[in-house]
Order: structure tokens, then C-alpha cells, then sequence
């Protein structure tokens, strides 16, 4: 392994890319997420109703409709049959992160990734232990488990405790008990469990990851041949589990990160000071060698001639 990972993370990025470069997708991320929560404040705030609802449903200047086909399904197993508007509404956001990447909802839309981004770069100044880690599938449970509730109960359960919808309540209302949420969610993430509630917990993220696994936006290591081993890429990726296919891979093996539960959240991009990563499309064929491996040292045996 390299010496230089025990420099900073992003370190030689900054040096080499600059700082603006080297934190580009970040900032991207955070106008997208800031975006996008501010057209539903507009109305609360300022009376400005272009999007009325939120994040679980919402109508764009009363045209149009959009609707979480994840809050979608919950209600239909708990028997209430949607409106049509509704039904248009899930198809159109599921239609779309089928397309570009499902977990690309909780990188560039999600403001709790904002939360648990900040939860994940506190741990690491810090330096504290991992903490406990959950088995990855256990958000697939937690899915499971919401859907089976809701169908018992007649009630879409996960709006009780979404720690999405407690956040847009609480910048609506202010201090609340909704912040209670949010803040267990951060401190989950701090000193229990680094990087938890997303890549561990969380069943919106399980949900969209289904729905993009066939996905057209991609991220590959094209250039991995380049890599340093900085482990830099490895640190700011939330499910760093995709990651070593891709780039540890032979000649003819895809350099694509193929996985379901990439986030394209483009750190990796960021923070690779060689650039290994770049955005692109699933079908991309393009020739990646892979690194280069040390010759396996040979010991001689004793009595053996020098």
C-alpha cells in the first residue's frame, strides 16, 4: 500500500486540480440537493407555489404531477388505491431513475445526505472507530419489514418515521420534535455506525438501487492502470464495496462500476488526483488495462547457488 495514504484525504487532488476542482461534484451536490428542497420552501417561505407538496408527492405550476413510488407501493399494499395523478406521477420519477441511476437520488437530491456527508468527514477528522456495521442487506429487511407493516397496519409506516419528510417539516415549523430525527440520524452515523444509516439502513436507497440496476449513468476506472493506491477514492465513497471490482480489475474485466448501490455521487472523480474515474454510460467498451502487478518475489533455496 502507498505511503501517501497517511495524507489527508483529497489531499494531492487539491494540490494538483485545485480546490474548486477537486470538490466539484461535492459542490454540485449540495446546489442540486439546495435546489431542490428550496422549490418546496418557496411556498411555506414565500408564498411562491411553483411545487406544492414535498419529496414524498408533489405538482409542478398545477401541471405536473410527481409522486415517490416508493410512498406509491407502501399505499397500495397498505390498500388505498391511488389517484390517477398520483400513479402518473410515480411512473414518471420511476421512468427516470431507472434510467440515470437510481441512488442517484440520495446523492443529488436527499438532503440527508448532506447530514450524513457531514456525520462521515466528522468521523474521519476525528478518528474514530468504525463502529458497529451492519450486514449491507439489512436495508433490504428494513424494506421488507416497512411493506409487511404496511400492509398489516392499512398505513404507509415509513412517512411516520422518513427522516427526509421530518427535515422539510422542521425547516417549515422550526424547532421541533421532527429535528429529532435528523439529529439521530447524525448521530447514528458519528459514533455508532460510520456511514449506517445510508449504505446499512435506510430502505429508500435499498428501493432505488433496485430500481436503477440497469441503469445507463455509470462511473469507470477507465485509467486504472494510473491508480497510486492513494485509497483516497475508497475513503470519500459511501458503499466503497463498489469500487474494487472495477478498479483491481484484469485487462478484460469492465472497468465500469456495474453495482446497484453506486451513488454517482462522483467523489471518487473528485478526490483522484491520476483522474482513474470519469462519468459515462453503461454500454461504454473502451479499453481499460489494468495495474500493472509486482513480479511475486522468488526464494531460493537453501545450498542454492547465487
Amino acid at each position: 500500500m502507498s505511503v501517501k495514504t497517511a495524507l489527508p484525504v483529497g489531499h494531492e487532488a487539491i494540490r494538483d486540480k485545485g480546490l474548486i476542482k477537486a470538490h466539484k461534484y461535492l459542490i454540485l451536490r449540495r446546489l442540486s440537493q439546495t435546489f431542490f428542497l428550496s422549490l418546496f420552501l418557496l411556498g411555506p417561505w414565500f408564498g411562491i407555489c411553483w411545487v406544492k407538496g414535498n419529496l414524498s408527492g408533489s405538482l409542478t405550476l398545477n401541471v405536473l404531477p410527481l409522486t415517490d413510488p416508493f410512498i406509491l407501493l407502501q399505499g397500495m399494499v397498505a390498500g388505498h388505491w391511488p389517484e390517477m395523478t398520483a400513479i402518473i406521477g410515480a411512473v414518471i420519477v420511476a421512468a427516470v431513475y431507472a434510467l440515470i441511476g437510481g441512488r442517484v437520488y440520495c446523492s443529488w437530491v436527499c438532503p440527508i445526505n448532506a447530514v450524513t456527508d457531514t456525520a462521515a468527514w466528522a468521523h474521519r477528522r476525528l478518528d474514530l472507530p468504525k463502529g458497529w456495521q451492519p450486514k449491507r442487506e439489512t436495508r433490504f429487511y428494513v424494506l421488507g419489514m416497512v411493506l409487511v407493516v404496511s400492509m398489516l397496519t392499512g398505513a404507509i409506516v415509513w412517512e411516520v418515521v422518513n427522516p427526509i419528510s421530518m427535515l422539510h417539516r422542521g425547516l417549515i415549523f422550526g424547532v421541533g420534535f421532527a429535528w429529532t430525527f435528523v439529529v439521530a440520524v447524525f448521530l447514528f452515523d458519528l459514533f455508532v455506525s460510520r456511514r449506517g444509516w445510508c449504505s446499512h439502513i435506510c430502505p429508500v436507497g435499498a428501493f432505488y438501487g433496485l430500481l436503477g440496476r440497469k441503469s445507463l449513468l455509470r462511473v469507470s476506472a477507465e485509467k486504472r492502470a494510473a491508480c497510486d493506491d492513494c485509497m483516497d477514492c475508497f475513503a470519500v465513497c459511501p458503499e466503497m464495496q463498489v469500487i474494487t471490482p472495477a478498479l483491481r480489475g484484469k485487462d478484460e474485466d469492465t472497468a465500469l462500476i456495474l453495482s446497484s448501490d453506486c451513488t454517482n455521487c462522483g467523489r471518487c472523480i473528485d478526490v483522484c488526483s491520476v483522474d482513474v474515474f470519469h462519468f459515462t454510460h453503461r454500454f461504454d467498451e473502451t479499453p481499460a488495462p489494468g495495474r500493472a502487478r509486482a513480479k511475486p518475489k522468488t526464494h531460493k533455496k537453501i545450498g542454492e547457488a547465487a
